[in-house]
């Protein structure tokens, strides 16, 4: 259970609060980097003993299911590849550092090499401005613009 939804717990007491569930086994994601792939599928998310659920900012392990069709030839990746990704952007709504609830139409992530480093050298599409405080700084100076 996500840190922010036990606190609300313990503030409200005996509420009934539902947690919305975010990126499990099997969820499917788009990719937006300019790796190559283009659809991926979840196998396991990482960071912890018996983690089920990721939310922004995790890191999950993935199965390449389907290819961008220019660069079907000289793509980073191939189709079956597992690899490493980082979540930049989930449906689910969360509310961020500022207070600010922020979702997004689909679920995407960004591939990374086992160096955890970026496998592609852009990112197509604004991220949330919380990576910023993390040590993936990078993708905000990759990516085509910054939601607060």
């Amino acid at each position: 259970m996500p840190v922010l939804f036990q606190a609300i717990k313990k503030l409200f007491g005996k509420l009934k609060i539902k947690l919305k569930i975010m990126i499990q086994k099997g969820s499917y994601f788009r990719v937006i980097d300019n790796s190559g792939a283009k659809k991926a599928c979840c196998i396991h998310v990482l960071g912890g003993y018996r983690k089920r659920y990721g939310k922004t900012g995790d890191i999950v392990v993935v199965s390449i299911k389907s290819l961008r069709t220019k660069r079907r030839e000289t793509s980073k990746i191939k189709k079956g590849d597992v690899t490493k990704a980082l979540i930049v952007k989930t449906k689910v709504y969360r509310p961020s550092y500022s207070q600010e609830c922020v979702s997004f139409f689909e679920n995407s992530v960004v591939l990374l090499n086992n160096q955890n480093k970026l496998l592609g050298t852009r990112i197509f599409g604004p991220v949330q401005k919380e990576f910023r405080y993390t040590k993936y700084l990078r993708i905000l100076s990759l990516a085509s613009g910054v939601i607060k």
